[in-house]
């Protein structure tokens, strides 16, 4: 009987021991999952805040617009449907809306801008509304739609009227932009990698218009395999930080600035 008793309280022992690990990595697997589920709910939020800036007239009279929120004013875009450059697509939301709220850390007044593949133009707008000198640039056919919509929206209303020039990736970049005296802040780009065939061109014109000092806002939806390749090749020269990651838009949003410095770079060419 006595040993009964003794194995009785050594089992009760054994399973009072065993009972807070047990329950540590029970609680420790929970607190991942909440973890996670909470960091989705909260990408879930931002997505849909992003997309709440944009909104539809009640009566279309004249002309059919797009309307938006950003920089405290309202922003009407005209979109070419014929042209798949001249549609505004959701990159664009994201990267102005990141400027918009986060004006302090990135305080854009009398910074000098570029804008590659500015297709409807709403990241040139909110930019020099927000007080920059924008150069805004795409090819020449979606030249007087991007102008339009500039003209529309900044007139009046911006501390440095916007530049909007061609400029196809790849082209006559020393000649249009020689880098003795283009010097730009920012380069602002949304959406301009997916499956076209001037990804090569596209990633020589970020190398030649980013400075020293030059930082990279770039907003990006992935869809097929050239989208991932690119951001890899991409990092061979670039320090890329990723600052929003919305997986149900499938849109990511990354900070780039050089890896060496522009002289170090010429001097081993």
């Amino acid at each position: 009987m006595e040993n009964t008793e003794n194995d009785q309280n050594d089992h009760e022992k054994e399973t009072k021991n065993d009972t807070p690990a047990e329950a540590n990595g029970s609680v420790q697997s929970m607190d991942t999952g909440q973890s996670d589920s909470v960091e989705e709910e909260e990408e879930d939020e931002l997505s849909k805040e992003i997309m709440a800036r944009h909104f539809r007239p009640s009566i279309i009279k004249t002309e059919a617009w797009e309307g938006y929120m950003f920089a405290g004013l309202e922003i009407r875009i005209k979109e070419s449907t014929d042209l798949y450059g001249a549609m505004l697509w959701p990159s664009a939301m994201v990267l102005c809306h990141f400027l918009d709220t986060h004006r302090e850390e990135h305080n854009l007044v009398d910074k000098n801008i570029i804008e590659l593949g500015a297709g409807t133009g709403l990241v040139t707008i909110v930019t020099s509304l927000l007080g920059a000198k924008v150069t805004s640039t795409d090819l020449p056919e979606i030249l007087g739609n991007l102008q339009y919509n500039v003209n529309r929206n900044t007139r009046g209303r911006c501390r440095h009227p916007p530049l909007v020039t061609e400029l196809s990736w790849g082209k006559d970049l020393e000649k249009r932009f020689p880098r003795a005296s283009c010097h730009f802040d920012y380069i602002m780009a949304a959406d301009v990698v997916y499956a076209h065939p001037f990804l090569n061109e596209l990633m020589e014109t970020f190398e030649h218009l980013c400075q020293d000092n030059t930082v990279i806002l770039w907003a990006m939806r992935f869809r097929l395999d050239p989208e991932n390749s690119f951001v890899g090749r991409f990092q061979k020269l670039f320090h890329l930080e990723e600052l929003y990651n919305l997986p149900g838009l499938k849109i990511k949003l990354y900070s780039a600035t050089r890896r060496c410095p522009r002289s170090q770079h010429l001097d081993t060419t």
